[in-house]
C-alpha cells in the first residue's frame, strides 16, 4: 500500500514493478525512494543501475546494497543477489517509468508543456511561465537555471540540462500536491535522449530553433534533431487526463526545423509562429529601440476571429520576437489566455538571469553577460548588439569554447564573433580536462583565417576573470561588451573540479577595479595569477 505523503512516498516494490509489466518478485520490500548514482543511495531506496559514457552502473551494485538499497534494476541478467532484482530492457526508460509510479504520475493531474530547442528554451519558458502567472494560472516551471514551484524556488544544478527522471517526477509531485494546474518543462536533447522526460504525459510541446549544437552527444545533427522529434512524438502517447488539457505542437514557422518537425501526428493540433506569411501568430510592425521592443501580433486562428495585439517588450534582440511569439501562441492560441493579459506580461516581464543582463557600476559603456555559446545563439546576440550599438561605439565579445564538447563549434563562434563583433577576447569556458591553450589556439586559428589579427582585433586571455578585466579596459564610450557563455551559472570546470564563478559577479568587479569602486572580489580560478 502507497503512504499519505505525495512528497516522500513509500511504495511497495510490486507496484512499482507493476508499473514495468514485471510480476514475479523474490520479495516486496517498501520502497522509500529511487536512485541512480550509488553514491547518492539512502537505506530502503531501490537503485536503478544506467549504462554510463566510461563506467557501466552494474559495476556499482554491490555499493548500493552496502549503502541500504533493498532492490535492484538493470539490464543485466544478474542472480544471487541479496535483494530482489528487476530485469529490465533500457533501464533509463525504467527510470523514468518507475519515478513517474513511485510519485503516482503527476503529470497526468496537470496539463504538460514541453519547451525544446538550442536557444531560446529558457526564456521562452519564462515568458510562458510570466503570462500565466499574470493570468492567474496555478502554474510551475523546471528550466536549467530552477524549479518554481508555488513560492518556492530550487537549484537544478551546476550546468545546463533537463534533471535526471526522479527529480523531475519529484517537482511534478510537488507541483501536484500544491494545487498547481500547469508544468512547464524546459526539455534539452539531453533530456530526450537519455529518456529523463520519458514518462511526463506532454500535452504541448514547443520548438524555439534547432541548429549546431551537442553533436559531441549526439554525433549528428539528424540525430540531434531526432532527439528533438521526441517531444512531439511523445504528444501522441501522452494517456487520457480526465479534464481534457489541449493537444498541441507550437512549431517556428522560420526555423529549418519547420519542415522536419511538421509531419506529427494528426490528432495533435499544429500551430506556427513567427515573420512568415504562413504564421497562424506573426508579427508585424516591428520597432527596436535601445530599451527593449515594439511589435504587432497578428492571430490568425482556425473558427476563430483574428485578433492584432501590439506588444511591448523590455527584452531586445531579434531572437527575442521569436521567444515572444512562441510564448505567445502557446498562451493565448493554445490555452486560452486573455490577450490583454498576455500583452500586460510581457510589457512587465522581469527578464532571465544571465540573459542579455547589464552590469552597470556607473562605466560610460554597457557591460552585459549572456549565455550565448552556441554559434547561433552568439551570432543572435552579436546582431542585438550591433542593432543597438551608437555609430561611434564598438562590439567587444568575450567568450570561449567549452572542452569535452563539439569541437566543431569552436570554429564556428570564431568565424561569427570575426564577422559581427570588433573586438574579440577568447578566454576559458569549462575547459575541462582539454588543453585550455589548444581550445584557444583552435579558436584563433580560425579567426586568423576569417582575417582577424591577433593583438590588434582579437586576443588571447586564459584567465576568464584577466579576460573581463583586460576586455574593460579596451571599452571607450559607447561600447557594447558581451560577456558570453556562462550566463546564469554558478561554477566553471578545471579538470573534474567545479570552482565557483558567476560571470556576472566576476563582471562587476572588473568594472569596479576599473573605476576604482568599491566592489566584489574576482573569483579565484586556477588560472588566476593570484
Amino acid at each position: 500500500m502507497r503512504s499519505e505523503s505525495p512528497e516522500n512516498p513509500v511504495v511497495p516494490l510490486s507496484t512499482l514493478a507493476g508499473a514495468l509489466g514485471l510480476s514475479s518478485l523474490t520479495g516486496n520490500p517498501l520502497i522509500t525512494g529511487i536512485a541512480y548514482d550509488s553514491r547518492q543511495v539512502q537505506p530502503g531506496n531501490l537503485f536503478v543501475a544506467l549504462p554510463g559514457i566510461s563506467t557501466d552502473g552494474h559495476v556499482f551494485i554491490p555499493q548500493a546494497v552496502q549503502r541500504g538499497a533493498v532492490a535492484i534494476a538493470g539490464t543485466q541478467r544478474l542472480a544471487g543477489l541479496a535483494v530482489p532484482y528487476l530485469h529490465v530492457d533500457d533501464s533509463r526508460q525504467a527510470l523514468a517509468n518507475l519515478s513517474a509510479a513511485f510519485y503516482d504520475y503527476p503529470a497526468r493531474r496537470m496539463t504538460i508543456i514541453g519547451i525544446t530547442g538550442t536557444d531560446g528554451k529558457t526564456t521562452t519558458a519564462n515568458l510562458l511561465y510570466h503570462i500565466l502567472r499574470h493570468a492567474g494560472v496555478q502554474v510551475g516551471l523546471v528550466s536549467t537555471v530552477n524549479a518554481i514551484v508555488g513560492d518556492q524556488t530550487l537549484d537544478t544544478g551546476f550546468h545546463v540540462t533537463t534533471p535526471e527522471a526522479p527529480d523531475v517526477q519529484r517537482y511534478l509531485a510537488n507541483m501536484a500536491s500544491a494545487g498547481l494546474t500547469h508544468a512547464i518543462l524546459e526539455v534539452t536533447s539531453h533530456g530526450l535522449a537519455s529518456q529523463r522526460v520519458a514518462a511526463c504525459d506532454f500535452d504541448i510541446g514547443i520548438v524555439t530553433n534547432i541548429t549546431h549544437e551537442h553533436l559531441d552527444f549526439h554525433g549528428s545533427l539528424a540525430a540531434y534533431r531526432e532527439a528533438k522529434l521526441r517531444l512531439f512524438t511523445m504528444l501522441e502517447s501522452t494517456p487520457h487526463k480526465a479534464f481534457l488539457p489541449p493537444r498541441a505542437a507550437v512549431l517556428n514557422r522560420d526555423d529549418s526545423s519547420y519542415e522536419y518537425l511538421a509531419p506529427i501526428p494528426q490528432q495533435v493540433a499544429r500551430l506556427a509562429y513567427g515573420l512568415h506569411l504562413e504564421s497562424q501568430v506573426r508579427a508585424t510592425q516591428i520597432d527596436y529601440r535601445p530599451d527593449g521592443m515594439r511589435f504587432m501580433v497578428h492571430f490568425a486562428l482556425p473558427d476563430r476571429s483574428e485578433i492584432d495585439l501590439p506588444v511591448t517588450t523590455p527584452l531586445v534582440g531579434a531572437y527575442n520576437i521569436s521567444n515572444c511569439l512562441a510564448a505567445l501562441a502557446a498562451a493565448v492560441a493554445v490555452l486560452g489566455v486573455d490577450p490583454s493579459a498576455a500583452q500586460q506580461a510581457i510589457a512587465s516581464f522581469p527578464g532571465v538571469p544571465g540573459r542579455m543582463q547589464r552590469v552597470d557600476v556607473g562605466q560610460d559603456f554597457t557591460a552585459i553577460v549572456d549565455f550565448a555559446h552556441t554559434p547561433n545563439a552568439l551570432r543572435s546576440v552579436l546582431a542585438a548588439a550591433r542593432q543597438l550599438v551608437a555609430p561611434s561605439g564598438r562590439v567587444i565579445a568575450i567568450f570561449g569554447s567549452a572542452g569535452l564538447r563539439d569541437r566543431e563549434k569552436r570554429h564556428l563562434m570564431a568565424q561569427v564573433s570575426a564577422e559581427l563583433a570588433d573586438l574579440t577576447v577568447l578566454t576559458a569556458e569549462d575547459p575541462r580536462t582539454e588543453s585550455l591553450e589548444a581550445i584557444l589556439d583552435e579558436m584563433a586559428s580560425e579567426m586568423v583565417r576569417q582575417g582577424a589579427i591577433d593583438g590588434e582585433n582579437f586576443w588571447r586571455v586564459p584567465d576568464r576573470g584577466e579576460s573581463l578585466r583586460f576586455a574593460v579596459r579596451l571599452a571607450r564610450p559607447d561600447d557594447i561588451l558581451l560577456a558570453c557563455g556562462k550566463g546564469h551559472e554558478q561554477s566553471m570546470c578545471f579538470g573534474e573540479i567545479e570552482y565557483p564563478w558567476d560571470d556576472r559577479v566576476a563582471l562587476q568587479a572588473a568594472l569596479s577595479e576599473l573605476l576604482g569602486l568599491p566592489g566584489p572580489a574576482m573569483p579565484y580560478l586556477p588560472t588566476s595569477s593570484s
